[in-house]
């Protein structure tokens, strides 16, 4: 879809390149992503308009969208929003979401562990066959399609902090460890800005605003060690 867009074509806002396979699958920074047969594995175009929000924000937009399906289909996985839009099932990761912007439109490339989960060196995997729900990819596309579609909808209509709204009770509770990987920066989940970014309280009190970054859960430090 990027290289379309590339071109010059115009891919419509709503259409989706669903892949049976995937040879080349990547994540944010360029890490790989494991391909497998029977998960979803799909992207879409959004085409920005003049008075939409902040085209970062549609991270929150994808993950609010994403989880509605997910628990939908799997009412009984106890599903996590990491910020900005990482799903996990007790600490592992069971999506990826990619977006990439190509001129006036973003792609968002959607990965999810339907039937199996690759291995990661540095991350624990799920995929939900494991946790007991059977999910069908193509009944699962149609449902996501729909979902972004609304959520899409909120975000125009009623702003950034509509979404934020959403993702909040999905998300990591407050007071969660948390470390901002690339700058080594260590505190604690404080809620979400009325933009949709992070607020990290330190160890002193002050709270950071953190726009963008790769954000892990860290373990909470027991005071007897």
């Amino acid at each position: 879809m990027l290289a379309r867009l590339a071109r010059g074509e115009h891919v419509g806002e709503g259409h989706w390149l669903v892949a049976d396979r995937q040879t080349a699958g990547r994540g944010r920074l360029g890490r790989p992503w494991g391909d497998g047969q029977g998960n979803f594995m799909g992207s879409t175009v959004v085409q920005l308009t003049a008075g939409d929000p902040s085209p970062a924000t549609l991270a929150l937009v994808v993950a609010v969208a994403l989880a509605k399906v997910v628990k939908a289909f799997a009412p009984g996985v106890p599903l996590q929003l990491k910020w900005p839009n990482d799903l996990l099932v007790d600490g592992a990761k069971c999506s990826g979401i990619l977006l990439e912007r190509g001129g006036n439109a973003v792609v968002i490339g959607i990965g999810v562990n339907l039937v199996s989960a690759p291995d990661l060196p540095d991350r624990k995997t799920f995929c939900f066959a494991d946790g007991g729900a059977a999910i069908d990819r193509d009944r699962f596309a149609d449902a996501l399609v729909i979902a972004l579609v609304d959520a899409l909808r909120s975000w125009r209509q009623e702003g950034v902090e509509s979404i934020v709204r959403a993702w909040l009770p999905l998300g990591h509770p407050v007071g969660t460890p948390l470390r901002v990987s690339e700058q080594g920066i260590d505190g604690t989940f404080d809620g979400l800005a009325p933009d949709g970014a992070l607020r990290l309280r330190r160890a002193d009190g002050a709270v950071m605003l953190i726009h963008a970054g790769d954000v892990e859960l860290r373990r909470p430090v027991d005071k007897g060690e």
